[in-house]
């Protein structure tokens, strides 16, 4: 099982009526992984979203997303898991191939304006 605790970073920042989300990972409750990127982007994009609203914040306040695969073959399953957490006006976003830390399929992170 693949778990993440006490990184030396913060979770949320707020700079006026911006707000910074870390990168998140498509862990299930549980804390596990599960196999797939259609499964990781719906986690990660849940776990943004509830973050948000621990903010006061929804989906439509997402300005900006960074999105890392560890797969470009992904790409287009990542896009309709993704699309459906979004309506128009959708934020603007950067998607690029990367490796990340641990055995996961996907990192976003985000900018929302409060």
């Amino acid at each position: 099982m693949t778990t993440i605790a006490n990184l030396p970073f913060s979770k949320v920042r707020r700079s006026g009526g911006t707000v910074y989300l870390s990168g998140e990972l498509g862990f299930d409750a549980d804390g596990t992984l599960p196999a797939g990127i259609d499964a990781q982007t719906r986690n990660c994009l849940a776990r943004i979203k509830a973050t948000l609203q621990a903010e006061g914040l929804e989906m439509a306040n997402v300005l900006s997303c960074t999105c890392y695969l560890t797969d470009k073959a992904d790409f287009a399953a990542f896009n309709a898991a993704y699309a459906e957490f979004f309506a128009d006006p959708k934020p603007v976003r950067t998607t690029v191939e990367s490796g990340l830390m641990i055995d996961a399929c996907v990192e976003i992170t985000v900018i929302a304006e409060a």
